[in-house]
C-alpha cells in the first residue's frame, strides 16, 4: 500500500492512495502521525513487535499494518505538512537501497506540491492568488453551507495606489503591496481565506461571520492599517475601499458571483468618502 497524506491537528486524509480504500484515520492511532515529527525515514520492520503500535487498531484490525515507512514532505517554507509512506501487512526489512528509493520518491511528492502551491500563490505577497482563492474559498463555503454558518466576502481595492507607482517608483508600489497582505496576515484570522486577487485588488472570505461582525473586524483592521500608516512614515498612507457580500446559495452559484457583487459593492463605496478607509 502506499500513501501520500496530509496530517492535521486531528487527523490523516489520504490525498493519494494505491491498495488502500480508506480516505482518512484519526491522527492520534496514525503511523504518519509519528513519521512527521522526525526528518528522515520513519521505519517500523514489525508493529506487532513494536511497543508504539501493538495495540494500535490499524495493527489488530484492518488493514493489519505489519510493515511501515514514511517519509516527511516539506512544503517551501520548511513546515511538515504530510508524509509519502508505503505499509504492508507482512514484516519487512528495509534496505539502504530501499531507503534511498523512498526518500527519492518523497523529492519527487515535494516537487508536485511545490509546484501545486505556487500556481496558488501570488509571487509577490506569498498569499493566495485569485485561482488559489476560488478553490479554497468554494471547499469552505460548502463546509459552512452544510454547518449552515454565515459566509462573508470583503473586496479591499488599494486607493491612490497608481499615485505610489508614478511618485514613488514600481518597487515602491511593491512593498505597499507587501505591507498591506502582511497586515492582512497579523489582523484576519487563521481560518479567513484571503488573497491579492491582482493589481491592488484583495479579497477575504470570513467564514461562520455574518456582515454585522464584519464591521467589527474591519475596525481593527483599519486600526492597524492607521497604526501602520503613522510608523511607516514612507511619504504615503495606506488606504483602501471596501465592499461587502454576504453568500446567498440563492443568488450566488459560484465564488466568482459571490466575488462579483462585492466587487460592485466596494465601486460604490469608493464613491462615497464613507467607504474609503
Amino acid at each position: 500500500v502506499s500513501l501520500v497524506s496530509l496530517v492535521d491537528d486531528n487527523r490523516q486524509w489520504f490525498k493519494s492512495r494505491q491498495g488502500l480504500d480508506a480516505t482518512e484515520t484519526p491522527r492520534d492511532i496514525s503511523f504518519c502521525g509519528h513519521a512527521i515529527l522526525g526528518d528522515d525515514i520513519f521505519v517500523v520492520p514489525d508493529a506487532t513487535k513494536d511497543n508504539r503500535f501493538v495495540d494500535n487498531p490499524l495493527v489488530t484490525d484492518n488493514p493489519n499494518i505489519r510493515f511501515y515507512a514514511g517519509v516527511p514532505l516539506r512544503v517551501s517554507n520548511g513546515s511538515k505538512i504530510g508524509t509519502l509512506c508505503i505499509i504492508d501487512e507482512k514484516p519487512r526489512e528495509f534496505s539502504e537501497e530501499d531507503l534511498e528509493l523512498l526518500r527519492d520518491l518523497a523529492e519527487m511528492a515535494q516537487q508536485e506540491i511545490a509546484a501545486v502551491q505556487l500556481s496558488n500563490m501570488d509571487e509577490l505577497t506569498l498569499i493566495s492568488n485569485r485561482r488559489g482563492f476560488v478553490a479554497l474559498t468554494q471547499h469552505a463555503i460548502e463546509i459552512s453551507k452544510r454547518k449552515k454558518y454565515p459566509v462573508s466576502l470583503v473586496y479591499l481595492d488599494m486607493n491612490k495606489f497608481k499615485q505610489i507607482n508614478d511618485n514613488f517608483g514600481h518597487a515602491e508600489g511593491d512593498k505597499a503591496l507587501v505591507a498591506f497582505a502582511q497586515l492582512m496576515k497579523n489582523n484576519f484570522r487563521d481560518s479567513d481565506v484571503f488573497a491579492r486577487l491582482g493589481g491592488d485588488e484583495f479579497a477575504v472570505l470570513l467564514t461562520d461571520t455574518s456582515v454585522e461582525k464584519v464591521e467589527d473586524v474591519l475596525n481593527r483592521f483599519d486600526s492597524a492599517v492607521n497604526h501602520y500608516n503613522q510608523q511607516a512614515q514612507r511619504g504615503y498612507d495606506l488606504c483602501y475601499s471596501v465592499g461587502i457580500a454576504a453568500f446567498d446559495p440563492e443568488r450566488h452559484a459560484s465564488v466568482e458571483d459571490l466575488l462579483a457583487e462585492a466587487d460592485t459593492l466596494m465601486y460604490q463605496h469608493k464613491k462615497q468618502a464613507a467607504g474609503s478607509r
